[in-house]
């Protein structure tokens, strides 16, 4: 019995083998593309899921490193010269974008404080898009996995069956006839299957993730805001 229960799961990949040879061309190229679906699937969302990982963790180190300091405006540049991080990206665009500002002023012969702050804002509500997208990135391509592998899935089973009635038709329906496009439908379907429900699950934790990433560099923009406009006055 134990040596039947160790030697079971190579049987059914043998069974599994053999019902995929059993299957016409149309079935095993649509199996086929399931499976490269799925292994792209699974590349994504390990991928994504340690990229936010690692990019949430340098987040938190640049912001703290910002906590500690008494100026912002007065900084070296070698904290602008850290576009990988996203907080660095948001806090070098503002910077920039506030002493481009005063330049400007100043050569019209005026001090408009507030005009600084409003060019550093709106560089930082374009580094916020720029950096969701970033968040983003591959996310609707993983969504598109999740919504299609179904549906060719489907396709595959109704070709098996359309396949296992045109294979009897004006014969008689045996076994040995209906067994090919029944075991091509069965195996499209299932192969849809295990592409989805894998990709469905890890797409909601990587969209989870991403949300509060999101919602992070909205609160850290607010602050830094905050803090040009304390030092501006």
């Amino acid at each position: 019995m134990p040596a039947m229960q160790f030697f079971s799961p190579v049987l059914a990949t043998s069974n599994i083998i053999d019902v995929f040879n059993r299957c016409d061309t149309i079935d095993k190229v649509i199996v086929a593309g399931l499976g490269i679906f799925s292994l792209v699937a699974w590349t994504i969302m390990f991928g994504k899921y340690f990229e936010l990982k690692r990019l949430r963790g340098l987040n938190h180190a640049f912001e703290s490193h910002l906590r500690d300091q008494q100026t912002l405006l007065d900084l070296p540049d070698s904290l602008r010269r850290r576009r990988s991080i996203p907080y660095a990206d948001l806090f070098a665009d503002a910077v920039e974008a506030y002493w481009r500002a005063a330049e400007i002023s100043k050569a019209q012969g005026k001090e408009d404080s507030r005009a600084r702050l409003e060019h550093a804002e709106n560089a930082i509500q374009r580094a916020i898009a720029r950096q969701t997208l970033r968040y983003e990135s591959s996310m609707i391509f993983l969504a598109s996995i999740v919504s299609g592998a179904p549906f060719i899935g489907l396709l595959g089973t109704v070709w098996g069956v359309m396949e296992a009635f045109s294979s009897i038709s004006g014969q008689s329906a045996g076994i040995d006839k209906l067994a090919p496009g029944v075991s091509g439908a069965m195996l499209a379907t299932i192969a849809g299957l295990i592409v989805a429900i894998p990709s469905v699950f890890g797409y909601n934790l990587l969209l989870g993730n991403t949300r509060q990433m999101v919602t992070e560099l909205e609160n850290y923009a607010s602050s830094l805001a905050d803090r040009l406009e304390l030092e501006s006055k």
